[in-house]
This record gives structure tokens, sequence and C-alpha cells, in this order.
């Protein structure tokens, strides 16, 4: 594939930030979202010149123009470009090339035989760092759907999503588009173990998960919970928040946890029971090397994967592929300032990714959704 034209420019996430889409042969356009729960470990997403010097930084960048590109691995050549413009511009570039080398066709260009679709861990109640008013400390309650199509899983996370809002009269949503509960942590626990208890005997099998993005309420060696229950706040030391998170999986029969400690404590997590999913995001930051270390403690059986974590397409198939050599399972995530591009689709089916969060409610989750039931028509 030949660059014959190249544009970048701003646009808007689904925040209100600016954000970056990048225009490859006047017709395949990406952007990159940008994450409101960050991880220290991250690259950055703009060095500190933001996002339009890397806009106008790309579109004065002498080697697109006449520039070719025929296998994935040559988009490594941009890899060099995070530390100037940053992981989300490189994210886009490499996303807007892959379009154009694919033809649109990103997933069976990334796997000819690609015929899985993902579970998508559908957010439908939320607080933490996603939500502009002071509500739960946990971040993400997640459903965790069991279907054979995709098409099912969707919709059955739509239902729910809509019961939950009918029942409770939500405050608002949170940045990707949750409901915003008057409840305690504990509360929501009862809630909605109680509510998808109900909907199994209509044949709907669905399981509870949470993102708890313990790095959030973290501080001065413990955990600071302003919501725990509605008579009373909590602080736990690691200890106390391990016994915790284990209580909480075996009483409300979690199957998916993510980051229910901080970012640094990879032996905290190896304490985790693994009778469940232990997934780790801020953890990881989609690192490699972080991944290795994790592993070398037993910290994790699952992790979170974020291309603009890393800023390189390149090093995020590197460490899928990592992953599913060690046995670790994978969830491709969006963020929460989010974007129209629904390329994340396109990454879960051609690099096999078991899981995917991008959300339930809101245009830049959606897209996403239904580029996933378009794909399931054509490759089943």
């Amino acid at each position: 594939m030949r660059i014959n034209s190249f544009h970048a420019r701003v646009i808007r996430n689904s925040r209100g930030e600016d954000a970056i889409e990048v225009i490859v042969n006047k017709k395949y356009i990406a952007s990159s979202p940008s994450g409101a729960s960050t991880g220290v470990h991250e690259v950055s997403a703009y060095p500190s010149k933001g996002v339009r010097f890397a806009v106008t930084f790309l579109n004065k960048y002498p080697h697109f123009k006449g520039f070719s590109l025929e296998e994935f691995s040559d988009l490594s050549h941009f890899d060099s470009l995070v530390s100037v413009i940053g992981g989300n511009a490189v994210v886009a570039l490499q996303l807007a090339c892959l379009k154009a080398m694919s033809q649109g066709k990103m997933y069976s260009f990334l796997d000819a035989h690609a015929r899985a679709l993902p579970i998508p861990l559908g957010n439908c109640v939320g607080g933490g760092a996603h939500a502009r008013q002071k509500t739960l400390d946990i971040q993400e309650f997640l459903l965790v759907p069991h279907a054979k199509s995709f098409f099912e899983r969707a919709a059955m996370n739509r239902h729910v999503y809509d019961v939950i809002g009918k029942m409770k009269n939500p405050l608002g949503k949170t940045d990707e588009g949750a409901h915003i509960l008057s409840l305690s942590d504990e509360g929501t626990f009862s809630f909605l173990s109680e509510l998808l208890d109900s909907f199994h005997s209509y044949g709907m099998s669905m399981k509870l998960g949470v993102d708890m993005a313990a790095s959030q309420f973290y501080s001065q060696g413990k955990y600071h919970y302003n919501h725990f229950s509605t008579v009373k706040k909590k602080v736990l030391n690691p200890s106390q928040q391990i016994t915790l998170v284990n209580r909480w999986v075996k009483k409300y029969g979690l199957v998916y946890v993510e980051d229910p400690l901080q970012e640094e404590d990879f032996s905290g997590f190896a304490k985790l029971k693994k009778n469940t999913l232990v997934c780790g995001d801020d953890l990881i930051t989609t690192n490699i090397e972080r991944l290795k270390m994790a592993l070398k403690y037993k910290s994790v059986n699952a992790i979170i994967v974020k291309p603009n974590q890393i800023g390189s397409l390149v090093k995020t198939k590197e460490l899928v592929d990592f992953a599913r050599k060690k046995g670790i399972t994978m969830v491709l995530s969006h963020r929460s300032g989010e974007t129209m591009d629904a390329s994340l689709a396109h990454l879960a089916v051609g690099w096999r990714i078991p899981y995917i969060k991008i959300g339930i409610f809101g245009k830049e989750r959606e897209v996403k959704l239904q580029e996933l039931i378009k794909i399931e028509k054509e490759i089943l």
C-alpha cells in the first residue's frame, strides 16, 4: 500500500476533549481515544506540546507521501514518533494505515481464518474517575453475558441496562455511558446480583464482574472507601483489601475482577484467589515487561489490552502473542474519552481476543458493537 495522500486533524472525543484523527488516501480514517483512569506506566497520550502540535507535526512530516507499507510489521516504522507526538497520535496513524493496507477489512487482513467473536463486558453501572459527581468508589460494574452469538450477547447487555434505568431512576451517566445510581458499593453489588439471578428464570445466563480501579482510591498505603455502605466509610490496609475482594468474589459470584489492588502491588495480586479472572489494567498498561513481572509473581490470569497505553499496534500485537502463549486471558478495551472509530472490533476478531470492553450506551460505544455484529454476519 502506497500513501498517496495524508492528513491529520483535531476532532472531539466523547468527553468533549481534543483528539486526533488521521486520514490516509482520502478515505481511510482512524482516531484515538483518551482515558480518564490512566496508569502511571502508560506512554504519554500527547507530550507536553499537546494534540495540536501532533497534528501539525504529522501534516508536515516529510516521509508520508509515497511511503509504502506491505505487512503489519511495517507499521513499526512509526514507533519512533511516540516520544515526539505521543501514543495516541501514533496509534491513530497506524490504524489509518492498517485500514488502507486492508482496504477496510482489518480483521481478515490480520487473520484470514478468524471466526470467533468476543464476549462483550457491558459497563452498566459506574462511578469512580468516570463519574463527574461524588458516587461509587468502584469504577465499573460489568455484565458478562453467555450466549452463542455476539448479537445475542450485546442484546442481553442492552436489555439489562435498560431495565436498570427503569428500576432505579439513575442520577445520570458516567463518561462511558453507565448508569449512576444512588446506591453504595455494597448496595450496588446486592442489587445487581439479585437482578441477574431473576433473569436466569427467563433463560438469560449472565454473570457479574467489576473494574475496581483501586489505584483511584488508594492513598498513603490504604484503600479509602467513601461509599462502602449507606451507613459508613471504610479504610482498609492491603491485607484487608485482599480479604474483601476474595469475599466479594465468593458472595456475588464475580467472574471478572479488574484492578482490585493498586498498580504497583504485584505481590498483593498474587494473593487473590484465581477462581475468577483477576485482570490487570493499570498493573500492566499493555506493557510486555510488566506482564513478565506479573507472571513472575503469579499476579494475574487476565490482562486489559489498550493499544494507546503502549503507543504502538506492533508492540500491542507482541503483547497479545506473548499473553496467549502464556495462557493469559485478554480483554481488549475502549477508553472513557472515545471516538467514532470502530477499529477495536476488527482488532478483537483479527487477534482472536476472547473479551472486549466497549460499553453499552452512547454513539461512540454503539458504533463498535454494530461493527462486531456486521463482522459476525460476514464470517459466520
